[in-house]
């Protein structure tokens, strides 16, 4: 399979060598656009693939087109890469809050993938979802979630809706997850900690509890119970918790993150 990605920041490097960790691509056939002057040289020191800062016709000669620029980027590369894309080609969006229809529009091209990743995908270990126009047909599809689950794991949605959803829960979600810990790792300081011992308190607990959560046969609801008994140190927090709306303020900050990714899509 021969890939092209446009724009080679994080995200879009990311996919890249998932791709050649496992072995789904060659580095001879990775094409990597890249206008920045100075992360082109990074990109052709490090061998990365064949690293160019223009697109043009050898785009033509590719199966998968990755597109990983900016949004507002996104209107002068759709100018370019209109004149040189081909029948048969496939498009893959990682870019927030363009819909399929207007990427259709702008590249005159059917075969659109659209998809939200997450920055853990930087360590394989990323969330995506991804939903496809109408014209991609299911071996497509399924190559297409082969590709995204070298970076973590892929799900497909057959309503593109709900991608503002996946952008608000999951794209998004590393951002509270580090809002969250910050605070506990705040309060130990304020109780006397200094800040590395308290960061280790606090990570250690993170990463125990999440791998206690995947391996019990017990739900959310049962775990936390499990700590919080009668009357003591767990149920103050908790009630306290209740008091704040500090779960409605969680669930209300989600909400306004997806009412914004369907403004950024208009």
């Amino acid at each position: 399979m021969k890939i092209a990605i446009i724009g080679c920041g994080n995200m879009g490097m990311a996919f890249a060598n998932s791709f050649i960790q496992y072995n789904l691509v060659q580095k001879e056939n990775l094409l990597l656009i890249e206008k920045n002057k100075e992360r082109g040289e990074i990109l052709q020191e490090q061998k990365a693939g064949v690293v160019v800062d223009t697109i043009s016709a050898k785009i033509s000669d590719v199966d998968l087109i990755i597109l990983s620029v900016k949004p507002q980027d996104y209107p002068m590369v759709s100018e370019e890469l209109a004149q040189f894309i081909v029948p048969g080609q496939l498009v893959l969006s990682i870019m927030a809050g363009i819909p399929i229809a207007n990427l259709q529009a702008t590249l005159s091209h059917e075969l659109i993938i659209r998809a939200m990743p997450n920055t853990p995908a930087l360590l394989g270990m990323g969330m995506t979802a991804f939903a496809s126009a109408s014209a991609v047909g299911l071996s497509d599809i399924r190559k297409v979630e082969n590709l995204i689950n070298s970076t973590g794991r892929a799900v497909f949605l057959e309503d593109e809706k709900l991608l503002d959803a996946v952008t608000g829960l999951s794209g998004s979600g590393p951002a509270y997850f580090f809002y969250l810990i910050k605070a506990m790792i705040d309060a130990g300081v304020e109780m006397g900690f200094d800040s590395a011992m308290s960061a280790l308190l606090v990570k250690q607990t993170m990463l125990g509890s999440y791998h206690l959560m995947q391996t019990s046969d017990k739900n959310l609801d049962e775990l936390i119970q499990a700590v919080a008994s009668k009357g003591g140190t767990t149920e103050a927090a908790l009630k306290t918790f209740k008091e704040l709306g500090v779960s409605e303020g969680l669930k209300e900050g989600i909400f306004a993150a997806r009412d914004r990714a369907i403004e950024l899509a208009k």
